[in-house]
This record gives structure tokens, C-alpha cells and sequence, in this order.
């Protein structure tokens, strides 16, 4: 289930003191996925909500929460989901939209009834979904691997050769403040967004996927005062607009990325010269 309070982020001079277990408790969101449940957390990072649906036999619908302060979910949000598992799909409002592995679904503000469902409960559907306030409405749209926006960024020598696929973003599905999509690294790279950054005007929060029984070393805390949490598979980071955020794995995996703030542009961060990380 979503937690029934708000995860409240730490500042940059209580991070500097946190031990591991406290950084864990306040940025790690360790178990998205369950069987038959939605799972995850109101944050407050720009209000964005972090979850998981991985429906069984029985679909599983997106409920109201109190957090929300509606009378229903997406009265005030909006919502993009990103399919890591099995063939799905998303009914809003009574339409059904197939949803294919690697697939990215948006609803718009307004939507009063969205439920997920997998086409073949042996091997489920996994949403990963990031929500966000809204103040406008856009459709919903559904886009493949196929339309997707693709960056191809990196290098085999640096062992950050990687492919960001953009979903929700200026010039992919409009929204109106959400931006989604994820990132998949070459064989024989392990490095993610590296040299990190930061960007002031939008929280990030990142879902680290495919790693198998592999761990991954996410980066985090001002530049000059980092910290690093030890991540397993299908985890998630919360990012404050003031922290890098990076990774290194044991070998290539794949990540979801999804921001929400006062802007969209992708370029809009603020570069670290990896010299001065401290």
C-alpha cells in the first residue's frame, strides 16, 4: 500500500551528518513491487507520489488517498506509468489502453478511474508510476519503445556509453509539469548521468531496474559533501533539486528517471566538474 504519511526530505546539513540507516529510511523507497498491490509514497518533493502496480489475476485500481486532499487521485494530478514487466494494460475511465513491456501510459488531470491489469498474469505487468500536481489537462496517451525520443550519450572507453529514451517530455507526450522516461546502458558500461549534475527547478526521482542480483552504488548529497546509498534491484532514489545523483553498477542495467518542477527542459542543470566532488 502507499504510506499513509509523507516522506519529509532531509536538508543538506542534516544529510552531512545521517548515518546509513537514516539516509536509507529518508531517500530509498525499497520495495515498489508486490503481487497484487499498489505500493509506494506522497513525497515532498514537489508533491510528487512515487508507486508500484504489479497485478495478478485481479486488476488493481488506482485509489484515492488521503494526501491528496481530493476527491479522488487525479482530481489535481497527473500521472505517468512505465511498464517493466509482462504485457499490460491501463483502463481510465473505462477505455483500455494496452500498454507493451517498456511501454509508457500518461493520464491527464481529471481522470477519475484508472486501473491496471496484466495480459498474462504468469508473467505480470509492472508499472512503475511517478504522479505529480497539475493545473492543466492533457490526454491520455500511450507510447512504445518504437515512439520514443532517443539520446544516445557516452562512451565505451568512459563506461557511460547509454540510451535515454525521452517519453513524457517538450516535445513527446505533453503534460503539464511531469517529464519520464528511462535510460539503458550499453554492455560493458556501469555508469549513470556521470559527470552528475544537479537542476534547482525540478525534484528527480530515479527506479533502478534489470540489475538482477547485481548491486549498484547510487551517488548523492551536495557535490562538496556526497553520500551513497547501496542499491538492489527495482528500488528507487528520491533526489532533491539540490543533490547529483548517480550511479555505478556491477555491470550494464536500465533506470527510470521522472521530474517534476518549473520547467521541463531537459537541458536545464547545473554541470560538476567530477574534480571538485568531494
Amino acid at each position: 500500500m502507499i504510506e499513509p504519511s509523507i516522506r519529509l526530505m532531509p536538508r543538506p546539513h542534516e544529510v552531512a551528518r545521517m548515518t546509513t540507516e537514516e539516509l536509507r529510511a529518508a531517500f530509498l523507497v525499497p520495495q515498489i513491487y508486490q503481487t497484487g498491490s499498489l505500493c509506494g509514497c506522497f513525497t515532498d518533493l514537489d508533491r510528487l507520489v512515487v508507486a508500484g502496480a504489479m497485478p495478478g489475476a485481479t486488476p488493481i485500481e488506482l485509489g484515492n488517498h488521503p494526501e491528496t486532499g481530493r476527491g479522488y487521485f487525479l482530481e489535481r494530478r497527473e500521472l505517468g506509468a512505465i511498464n517493466t514487466g509482462g504485457p499490460g494494460e491501463a483502463q481510465v475511465d473505462g477505455r483500455t489502453y494496452p500498454v507493451p513491456p517498456l511501454g509508457c501510459i500518461y493520464v491527464g488531470m481529471g481522470a477519475r478511474a484508472v486501473v491496471f491489469s496484466s495480459a498474462d498474469p504468469q508473467n505480470p505487468a509492472k508499472f512503475f508510476i511517478l504522479s505529480c500536481p497539475a493545473h492543466a489537462a492533457y490526454p491520455t496517451v500511450v507510447a512504445t519503445m518504437a515512439d520514443a525520443t532517443e539520446i544516445a550519450l557516452g562512451t565505451q572507453a568512459a563506461a557511460n556509453q547509454r540510451v535515454i529514451r525521452q517519453y513524457i517530455h517538450e516535445k513527446g507526450i505533453p503534460s503539464c509539469q511531469l517529464v519520464m522516461g528511462f535510460t539503458e546502458l550499453v554492455e560493458g558500461s556501469v555508469w549513470n548521468t556521470f559527470p552528475p549534475h544537479s537542476h534547482n527547478r525540478r525534484s528527480e526521482i530515479y527506479f533502478y531496474f534489470d540489475l538482477d542480483e547485481r548491486v549498484l552504488a547510487h551517488f548523492m548529497g551536495e557535490p562538496t559533501a556526497t553520500r551513497h546509498l547501496f542499491i538492489h534491484n527495482e528500488q528507487s532514489v528520491l533526489s532533491p533539486p539540490w543533490s547529483i545523483h548517480a550511479g555505478c553498477g556491477q555491470g550494464n542495467y536500465k533506470f527510470i528517471w521522472g521530474m517534476a518542477g518549473e520547467n521541463q527542459a531537459f537541458t536545464d542543470m547545473d554541470a560538476v566538474n567530477p574534480a571538485d566532488l568531494r
